[in-house]
């Protein structure tokens, strides 16, 4: 798996524990959510989208 591919991969995961997460909470978006707030699942979904934009090429993204 090349260094795109992995990327891609990572935001695939990420969105899916996104949505079981959304879905075991029977919400439909994380505002929503009263968890959203430190939530570790957004977080690393965010943080993948990010990685999966610049692709490694550097900069710092702050939650």
């Amino acid at each position: 798996m090349d260094k795109l591919e992995r990327y891609e991969a990572a935001l695939q995961e990420a969105l899916e524990r996104l949505k079981e997460c959304q879905k075991q909470r029977n919400l439909k978006s994380c505002l929503k959510c009263p968890k959203i707030i430190g939530c570790q699942v957004r977080q690393n979904y965010v943080k993948a989208v990010y990685e999966s934009m610049n692709k490694g090429q550097g900069g710092g993204f702050e939650f």
